[in-house]
């Protein structure tokens, strides 16, 4: 029977993500019905609390909160008092279930110990949400204004892209990630994320490049798949480009087998950790693992859509030479690093239409570019009329 509580850290590991969709789902409905009034106007059009509220969990994406969750939750596992609180309800459950045989007991054990472990990876998100959010309202409110001004400037200029653009964006996303749109909006709610936050970022980011093309196409000589991949470059390419085709990858696994002790899987994930500090490069990763008495293998080139998630998204967020985080895999704590990128078919190969490195003219066309760009959105601000209409206890005015 004790064999059963030391399993705890490979089963929470496996329930991450329904607790994530658990704790997550529910506050953003909450927070929904809650957060539309108006805090701002901006040429008399709104922006909601809402709004910015989710415009935060975007941007909180891509601002480490799976790492901070991960170590938290790290944290928590290493607790003398986890272990001691999966002990007191194994025993509660064979004290209350004495007649029963073994097997329906650790049936029922196994029920609540997901429960414990829902309530550990909550834990663990919304410490890191509450982290990482706060800090991430000014850019949220800034982002809102000026893509309400831009959408302002695409309609004075008819080049407002039409909602089924959009879709094929956010469509091309999904299909990358093996998913139709409806899937991967139930994933980003998952994450506590609208889909339509994303939608209204694309429709501006994609109607300022339209904008763009037509003030400033004259005055500089330059593509406009050069103008797509300068003024966002998450839209440059179209969906073949955003991907790279294949990463350039290298693991290292601290094998777990059969039932452990949560002490041996916080030795493990301690040595994963001092062998990602002491990374220097891909170069090192062969030693470093020896050293460590870990599994090295250089994987060479995989096609992300290969890799599973969150693996994947940390991977493919990461910089050439970096290694991410530690995971519990399916062969043990893994460890990987990103060692290179091979272009996707939009730039792969030599023949007519491939895409070549930037030149030292192209690169002084993109920077021209730029500062028109800025200068006008920067234009716009100073002749737009942007009203607070929020509290003053809620301090969004002092983010203007």
């Amino acid at each position: 029977m004790a064999a059963a509580v030391v399993t705890v850290a490979v089963t929470i590991s496996a329930i991450a993500a329904s607790a994530l969709l658990i704790a997550t789902v529910a506050e953003a409905a909450s927070s929904k019905g809650n957060s539309n009034e108006i805090v701002v106007l901006v040429n008399d059009e709104p922006i909601t609390a809402y709004e910015i509220e989710q415009r935060q969990r975007l941007l909180a994406l891509s601002a480490n909160i799976s790492e901070r969750a991960q170590n938290t939750f790290k944290a928590l596992l290493k607790r003398e008092s986890t272990t001691n609180r999966l002990k007191e309800i194994l025993n509660q459950v064979i004290k209350q279930h004495q007649a029963k045989g073994r097997d329906a007991v650790i049936k029922i054990f196994e029920q609540r110990k997901k429960e414990f472990a829902v309530g550990l990876q909550k834990q663990a998100i919304e410490g890191a949400r509450a982290g990482v959010l706060p800090g991430l309202k000014r850019t949220a409110l800034q982002e809102l204004i000026d893509e309400r001004l831009k959408v302002q400037e695409a309609k004075r200029n008819n080049v407002v892209v039409t909602d089924e653009q959009i879709s094929r964006i956010v469509n091309g996303i999904a299909s990358r990630n093996k998913m139709n749109e409806a899937q991967f909006a139930k994933h980003l709610a998952g994450m506590g994320v609208d889909i339509n936050t994303m939608r209204q970022r694309f429709k501006a980011a994609s109607s300022w490049n339209d904008v763009i093309r037509r003030r400033f196409g004259y005055q500089i000589a330059i593509s406009e798949r050069d103008v797509d991949r300068f003024v966002d470059p998450s839209l440059g390419g179209g969906p073949e480009a955003a991907v790279p085709s294949e990463l350039v990858v290298q693991r290292v696994v601290f094998p777990i087998s059969g039932n452990i002790e949560q002490k041996i899987m916080a030795e493990r994930l301690s040595k994963a950790d001092a062998l990602r500090r002491a990374f220097s490069g891909c170069k090192s990763t062969e030693k470093l693992a020896k050293s460590a008495g870990a599994t090295f293998q250089n994987l060479g080139a995989k096609n992300p859509s290969s890799i599973g998630e969150p693996t994947r998204t940390m991977l493919l967020s990461a910089k050439d030479g970096e290694m991410i985080p530690p995971n519990v895999g399916p062969d043990g704590i893994e460890l990987w690093a990103v060692c290179g990128r091979k272009a996707g078919p939009a730039s792969a190969g030599g023949g007519p239409g491939a895409q070549q490195a930037p030149s030292a003219k192209d690169e002084r066309r993109q920077k021209e570019l730029d500062i028109l760009a800025k200068r006008h959105l920067k234009d716009l601000r100073q002749d737009a009329t942007i009203d607070c209409r929020a509290e003053p206890k809620s301090g969004i005015c002092s983010l203007l």
